[in-house]
């Protein structure tokens, strides 16, 4: 039985000021996270212990390899809210999408395809690892078109923007909320994506704060008190807006 059913000592990392994850992979069997409801109920169980009252997980939309729709992790949500709901485990759980900002994602804002919220109108979206989109700003400016506000999520993961980091200040000037992993403050991505993050926190670009939770490694790292000073002080910085979600 895999570690994060076992009983856990008080972990010393503590997030309830954050209250809110507002990403992660937690929906059984739809993307690259979760792979079956136990595992989900694990991670979820785990992340309460780590003070969070609100979960908003966001599964992948890619349309070649992880084809979600909305009825697809509609249903995936209502099937973990039945299962915590069984088993007593109190904690709001909500569910909106990781959209890429593919060609599937641009047909969609064409054809008035509704898209899933983290709340109101903050729809979270995310940029090829390999290469930087073409038409990065348009795509963003036809979203607010359509009245959406665009969340990038861990932009420190684009290692292309650390040659010219001034894509960050177009980006926020293009009206473009930044999501920053907290695994990526731990140095759990490398030290490119480390010193992309600290870079961000020093500039005051970062909005929110997600776990990007897909499974126990993750959960494991989460757990490393070297996360804290970083983490309060952003949120003493009052740019944090993970508590209004």
């Amino acid at each position: 039985m895999i570690s994060f059913f076992r009983k856990k000592p008080h972990p010393t990392a503590d997030f309830s000021r954050l209250s809110c994850d507002m990403h992660s992979h937690l929906i059984p069997g739809i993307d690259d996270g979760s792979p079956d409801m136990a595992t989900s109920l694990g991670l979820i169980r785990a992340l309460i212990d780590l003070g969070y009252k609100k979960l908003i997980t966001t599964p992948h939309i890619l349309s070649d390899i992880y084809p979600n729709t909305p009825a697809i992790i509609g249903a995936g949500h209502q099937e973990v809210l039945a299962e915590l709901q069984r088993q007593d485990i109190s904690v709001e759980f909500k569910a909106a999408a990781e959209y890429l900002m593919d060609d599937h994602f641009t047909r969609m804002l064409e054809d008035d395809q509704p898209l899933l919220t983290l709340k109101d109108k903050m729809v979270l979206v995310e940029l090829s690892f390999a290469v930087p989109s073409i038409n990065l700003k348009e795509l963003l400016f036809q979203m607010q078109i359509k009245g959406y506000l665009p969340v990038l999520a861990h932009p420190e993961r684009y290692l292309y923007f650390g040659a010219n980091k001034d894509w960050y200040d177009q980006l926020k000037e293009a009206g473009c909320l930044f999501q920053v992993n907290l695994l990526s403050l731990r140095g759990y991505y490398g030290k490119a994506s480390a010193e992309l993050a600290q870079y961000l926190v020093k500039k005051k670009y970062v909005d929110l704060l997600g776990t990007d939770l897909h499974h126990e490694r993750h959960l494991e790292n989460l757990r490393s008190p070297q996360l804290m000073n970083t983490v309060n002080r952003l949120i003493d910085s009052g740019l944090i807006r993970n508590a209004t979600l």
